[in-house]
């Protein structure tokens, strides 16, 4: 099992906790800061990894380099029956490349996703290990398909849902514990805006991270933004202190509090992958600041895609008739399964390889 990133911890606690034993973690430290790794494993109540390597901070070209060589080397002498990755991160294609060089089959946890945008890093990697895989679990219908567009079919792909959805029923806080983090954070239900920001395309341009930062700035509710380390030192050079006054900054959370903020809040803003599916399982409405996504189905209710320019006018657009709306989507099921997606997978594992 290779990962390391927050998302890939939460979405593998199910498949490792199901392998028990079997599972052997191997963490890339690609998410170094505690705030965004250890945190996530310890309120998963997962052991610490077997292995702990340390790329975080280093360049996506010496990540993705430098994590092949270590991952392989460790598999040489691990000799697992499979090497288990996830999703589309630095780790999950330096995983696959050490599998495939080593002589190890390869397993794609949330294979088939697509934005069809190539400026996006993760589009390559996520179809790099898919083409390098011998056992593809895809999340929906659609990236089933898209899969099959690329010639990966039969019997190695399974369309098992996503395990993000057992993931945020296991970490989702209980009523009353939501309205004690409320209390503690001075927030009525449904009256503020919970927003994410992270991504090199809105971090990376002071141009584009001010913009952001302006619009949520102008939005009529309270908008909390847990402060990513990446846009904290983007904000400090180019001097935006001013931009963020106007906003309840926090430090990262956790997944059991942003998952109870976010279970609350009137509207999320967010380029996050990780929270336009969990969006979908909670039951709010969410504006996504990218320009491409690998999620279409969380766009058929739950989310619409926007431009920096954007952010104000439509997360405006959804205040109006907020409690119906949020009795809508909370009566949608999750395009991403019933939550048996870990099960699925590590009965496929048994199968295949143990």
């Amino acid at each position: 099992m290779v990962l390391g990133t927050r998302p890939e911890i939460i979405k593998l606690a199910g498949v490792i906790e199901g392998l028990g034993d079997a599972a052997v973690v191997i963490h890339t430290g690609q998410h170094y800061d505690d705030d965004l790794s250890q945190v996530f494993l310890d309120g998963l109540g997962l052991p610490r990894p077997a292995h702990q390597l340390h790329l975080g901070g280093l360049s996506r070209a010496a990540q993705i380099g430098r994590g092949t060589e270590h991952v392989a080397d460790l598999l040489t002498r691990i000799e697992p029956a499979a090497v288990v990755v996830q999703g589309d991160t630095n780790s999950a294609l330096a995983g696959a490349l050490a599998a495939n060089s080593t002589g190890f089959p390869i397993v794609h946890v949330e294979a088939g996703l697509r934005s069809y945008d190539r400026a996006m890093p993760e589009e390559h990697n996520r179809v790099l290990v898919d083409h390098l895989s011998d056992l593809l679990a895809a999340p929906t219908t659609t990236a089933v398909a898209n899969l099959a567009r690329e010639g990966i079919n039969g019997d190695q792909v399974i369309c098992c849902g996503n395990t993000v959805v057992e993931a945020v029923r296991r970490q989702l806080p209980n009523p009353g514990r939501r309205a004690q983090l409320l209390a503690e954070y001075g927030l009525e239900p449904a009256g503020y805006v919970l927003a994410t920001l992270h991504r090199p395309e809105n971090t990376d341009d002071p141009a584009v991270l001010g913009r952001i930062l302006a619009e949520l700035g102008s939005l009529p509710l309270p908008v909390v933004l847990p402060l990513h380390p990446r846009t904290a030192a983007a904000a400090r050079a180019a001097g935006m202190e001013g931009l963020l006054e106007p906003l309840r900054v926090v430090d990262p959370m956790d997944g059991v509090t942003f998952l109870g903020l976010a279970a609350e809040a009137a509207v999320l803003v967010s380029d996050s992958g990780g929270v336009q599916e969990e969006v979908t399982i909670l039951g709010r409405p969410l504006v996504v600041v990218r320009r491409s996504t690998e999620r279409p189905e969380a766009f058929e209710h739950h989310a619409v895609l926007v431009g920096p320019e954007r952010v104000a006018a439509a997360t405006k657009a959804y205040l109006p008739g907020i409690a119906g709306l949020h009795a809508r989507l909370a009566a949608l099921p999750s395009p991403y399964g019933d939550g048996s997606a870990s099960s699925a997978i590590v009965a496929a594992l048994r199968v295949m390889f143990l």
